[in-house]
């Protein structure tokens, strides 16, 4: 198996992060190049077993959410058809964690997967800096929400 692992630091609060990811519809609103998201079946965006099925880039990419916690404020997906890369057995978590320092957020996506042996580092640099682009897409689109008010 191989990983691929990807972290940051946000300056907003980790609820305020968390409200933008856990709808697993969302994620036209924070990834570029994401131009449309459906939930098929009726379902909620944050219904375990709910698959979104995504248009990336012209690609269509279908992803059934396996896990989610608003407490942990986590999410674990895989794929519900053919993966984007040559891989099988992927499941990916995206997490956000309160820093108390400053009420900023620490963000992890990783991504675990089977794929041919030589070509292990490979894939999992090309999903590391996919998951870097899409959290700096995440961190533009914060930038523009106003910040909340302290209580």
């Amino acid at each position: 198996m191989a990983k691929a692992y990807y972290s940051t630091v946000f300056e907003q609060p980790a609820g305020e992060v968390w409200k933008i990811i856990r709808d697993f519809n969302n994620y036209p609103v924070w990834v570029r190049g994401a131009g449309t998201s459906e939930i098929e079946d009726g379902k909620s965006g944050d219904t375990i077993g709910a698959v979104r099925n995504v248009l990336y880039r012209e690609r269509r990419i279908r992803q059934r959410l396996l896990a989610q916690s608003d407490v942990e404020r986590f999410q674990t997906y895989e794929f519900a058809g053919p993966p984007t890369l040559p891989m099988t057995d992927f499941s990916a978590t995206l997490r956000v964690t309160p820093v108390v320092d400053g009420d900023r957020a620490f963000i992890e996506w990783w991504a675990v997967f089977d794929c041919e042996a030589d070509r292990r580092v490979e894939l999992a640099q090309t999903l590391t800096g996919w998951f870097e682009g899409w959290l700096e897409s995440l961190r533009d689109e914060m930038a523009l929400r106003p910040v909340p008010a302290e209580t």
